[in-house]
């Protein structure tokens, strides 16, 4: 068995960050965790030591992808999910990324469905669930995992894929897996340049993660100052003529709005 690591971004002092270590240490298949962060402190520390989970500190450029690029070159493992500190993970997503990655002759990402984490409680469909379900359906077929067409019309109109339900096969990606300048979608333009690769986006149609949704989170602090609406019209500018990318930008903001509090 190819040797997996999950690489738990964490920030500042969240109080998310525990359960989301614990959901790690209930896989049913046990795997590497450890912490990566800019923002060292107490706090952090003293988790990592009540776990016995290593700690790696970005003493160079930060910013959420310095620090996710930092966070996914401190392991040799082959497969590598980066955990956001505020998300939970089912504890049969290593079990199932196994299962669902055997026998697949040239992975490049393996991701799942997700819910919501909101005020206490799961959120398991709403509008912005539904619409990502719905261009996802296509990699329900397990044919199309491979087809670069398919999944380039699918990010076309915008990104479904769920950041923190990701798991990248490292042989099949490239170093780094984030490109700097982008602080809203960075990991669209990322699914952007993978879906140009050779291989297969292999799609697990069971919630296995579940992403919170805050005030504090960086999605929401990000909607809050409209720094997306830019970022959006470069990435639908990657696949339509001005025009529709302008209309699709003004589309896509308006479904987003579901990801504040």
């Amino acid at each position: 068995m190819d040797k997996h690591a999950f690489a738990v971004c964490a920030y500042k002092e969240s109080p998310y960050l525990e359960p989301c270590i614990r959901s790690l240490l209930d896989q049913t298949v046990k795997t590497d965790i450890f912490v990566a962060t800019s923002t060292p402190n107490a706090f952090i520390e003293g988790i990592c030591e009540k776990y016995d989970i290593p700690l790696f500190v970005n003493e160079g450029e930060s910013g959420i992808t310095q620090d996710w690029n930092f966070a996914y070159s401190q392991t040799d493992a082959r497969y590598i999910t980066i955990a956001h500190q505020d998300d939970i993970y089912d504890c049969h997503y290593t079990e199932e990324m196994y299962r669902a990655l055997a026998g697949v002759k040239r992975p490049i990402i393996f991701f799942t469905d997700y819910s919501e984490l909101r005020d206490g409680e799961t959120v398991h469909d709403n509008k912005l669930l539904r619409i990502k379900r719905l261009m996802l359906f296509p990699l329900r077929c397990r044919l199309f995992w491979a087809s670069r067409f398919v999944r380039r019309r699918i990010l076309s109109l915008g990104s479904p894929i769920c950041c923190p339900s990701v798991t990248f096969v490292v042989d099949n990606c490239p170093d780094p897996v984030f490109q700097h300048g982008f602080r809203a979608d960075e990991d669209w333009e990322a699914w952007e340049r993978l879906s140009r690769r050779k291989g297969a986006f292999v799609y697990c149609r069971k919630v296995l993660t579940f992403h919170r949704i805050h005030e504090e989170s960086e999605t929401s602090k990000i909607l809050g100052d409209n720094a997306r609406h830019q970022e959006d019209f470069v990435m639908f500018r990657k696949f339509w003529p001005k025009g529709i990318a302008r209309f699709l930008t003004k589309v896509y903001g308006t479904s987003e709005k579901s990801n504040e509090m």
